[in-house]
């Protein structure tokens, strides 16, 4: 079985991120791979430990300081990986379109997509690529469970969860509640070092141009009201109360 994990690189949920005339100022940043990838990462291994002889492979579609996610994805336990190398901002739908290229080259059986994109605040990865592919798709998974032939899963539903069996190959979007991600060893570090990653570029895969361009950036803000309520804790609890409220907080 051969299985492939899509990767992202975000900024770190800590990181102070700032606002310009020119867009978002990343200078300084600190990036890590995005959560939703860990756990799709983290399943196929759980997957191969299980017993299943599977190849797993991470795939990214980013700018080179991508390279180090990818290293994260590789220390973990994946077995090689390819960049698709690329400084432009594409859509998540060109995205998954240049992604499929990728993923069908390599015959996977399996695609781990994290269920929501930090980057574009997006769930359309996971479902476009399935599209993109011709592929059945499983989003917001909570359980996984494979056979020779197909998958076993339990997804959110917007009234709970429901039980799907798909025919393999198939999408998987992951995310928290699936498995915990385990933490790369220092040995499993350095043997990444030593994994093969392997460069594409666009061109490599046919080209492509974004449906979407960006024309502006910012970070919205508001002010604190920085209201100080004071007196009977009582009186107090109801006023605080009817604030909320007139602020549409609750």
């Amino acid at each position: 079985m051969k299985i492939i994990c899509i990767i992202k690189q975000v900024p770190d949920a800590e990181a102070r991120i700032r606002s310009t005339a020119a867009g978002i100022d990343l200078e300084g940043v600190t990036f890590v791979i995005d959560g939703m990838d860990e756990y799709g990462v983290e399943q196929a291994l759980r997957i191969r430990e299980s017993g299943v002889e599977a190849e797993i492979i991470a795939v990214a579609l980013g700018p080179k300081r991508y390279e180090e996610a990818i290293r994260t994805a590789l220390a973990m336990g994946a077995d090689r990986a390819i960049h698709l190398e690329t400084e432009e901002a594409f859509d998540p739908i060109t995205q998954a379109k240049l992604l499929a290229k990728v993923v069908g080259e390599e015959a996977a059986d399996l695609l781990l997509v994290g269920g929501k994109e930090a980057d574009w605040d997006s769930a359309a990865l996971g479902a476009a690529t399935a599209e993109a592919l011709g592929w059945p798709h499983s989003d917001w998974t909570t359980e996984l469970e494979l056979t020779a032939n197909s998958a076993k899963v339990t997804h959110d539903a917007d009234e709970g969860s429901e039980v799907l069996t798909l025919p393999l190959p198939a999408v998987i979007t992951t995310q928290q509640g699936l498995n915990e991600p385990r933490y790369p060893t220092l040995p499993n570090i350095m043997k990444a070092k030593r994994k093969e990653l392997k460069k594409l570029s666009l061109d490599d895969v046919g080209g492509a141009v974004s449906k979407i361009v960006i024309l502006k950036q910012e970070i919205q803000t508001r002010e604190r009201l920085n209201k100080i309520i004071e007196g009977d804790p009582m009186e107090a609890a109801q006023q605080l109360v009817k604030l909320l409220q007139q602020d549409k907080v609750i």
